[in-house]
């Protein structure tokens, strides 16, 4: 498999934070989309793209909540949007249509994280509807407002894509659910749907990334036993980090997604998978948590996959 799959030296790192990377960087006249943007990374996103001069909109199934997190921060509006109601979706999209505006960001920081099994929609498995085909149905729903010529998506993965790679033969998890590998799969869709959405969306100049944020503690895991995170070695009885190296600050959580939005260093590139402020390795093959996987990367699965996301939201991103 032929890949740009590699680092480019970008300067910066694990402990670079999101207003490091946008050092110089002026936003001002430019509009962001940011699902999740009131919460963990996705709030130390909009908060670092507001200083930069961006407007950002805010679309949130908790609208309320949203509006309380982000009160006193520049330039951000919070409409009403849940990623596991493919109505909810088409709703806020309309309404951002009717605005005329344009879109020069695309974020999708949202998501869940090793939930109960839960369905939403048709019966679908709650991590890959509203992980994947949420946001899936979101871009398709907005293209019209995707500015040409230059706007970026950003898809949030994570190196939970390791867990698992596309159950084509039962994607819904209707045969037995393992949340660990639910949360993998909903992980590698976020990649391969970058690597598909760059294929079709750079002839428009609309170049697109996936990317780990690292680990940071956030209300992410609201869903896991404080217990499973104590045998995971995340935290000790008392709720502290063990091993506060280890973890980002949602500052530095949110600086890849930021770089991967706004950095001139990927002016031209696109369809890779990010980590740290720089494009990463592919994964070891002595199976080492790092890098990417092949199976997120390989074009004929993200191919696959875009199709099945059509056939499931009924919407067809780039299809005019």
């Amino acid at each position: 498999m032929t890949t740009a799959q590699h680092k480019i030296g970008s300067g910066f790192g694990a402990t670079s934070t999101a207003d490091d990377v946008l050092e110089g960087i002026d936003l001002t006249g430019r509009l962001a989309i940011v699902t999740g943007g009131y919460s963990g990374l996705g709030l130390e996103t909009t908060r670092a793209l507001s200083r930069a001069g961006a407007r950002v909109v805010v679309p949130a199934r908790r609208p309320d909540t949203a509006r309380e997190a982000l009160a006193g921060v520049d330039g951000v509006e919070v409409d009403e949007m849940d990623l596991g109601d493919l109505e909810s979706v088409r709703g806020f999209a309309e309404r951002f249509l009717a605005s005329g505006r344009t879109i020069g960001f695309l974020i999708g920081s949202a998501g869940i994280m090793a939930c109960p099994e839960t369905r939403v929609g048709p019966g679908w498995e709650a991590q890959f509807a509203t992980n994947h085909l949420g946001h899936f149905a979101l871009l398709g729903r907005v293209w019209p407002a995707v500015e040409p010529g230059g706007a970026r998506v950003v898809s949030v993965s994570s190196r939970g894509h390791h867990h698992s790679g596309i159950r084509w033969n039962d994607p819904h998890w209707h045969g037995g659910y393992d949340k660990w590998q639910a949360y993998g799969q909903a992980k590698t869709a976020n990649v391969l749907f970058a690597v598909h959405l760059d294929r079709l969306g750079r002839e428009h100049g609309v170049r697109a990334f996936s990317l780990h944020p690292g680990g940071i503690l956030t209300p992410l895991q609201r869903h896991l036993p404080k217990q499973e995170m104590v045998e995971r070695g995340w935290i000790d009885e008392d709720g502290n980090p063990l091993n506060p190296e280890g973890f980002k600050t949602p500052e530095q959580g949110a600086a890849t997604q930021v770089w991967a939005a706004t950095s001139p260093q990927l002016a031209g590139m696109g369809g890779v998978y990010l980590e740290d402020c720089d494009i990463a390795e592919p994964a070891p093959a002595d199976g080492e948590f790092a890098g990417v996987k092949d199976w997120a990367r390989d074009p004929e699965e993200a191919a696959r996959l875009w199709e099945l996301s059509v056939k499931l939201t009924g919407v067809n991103p780039l299809a005019a």
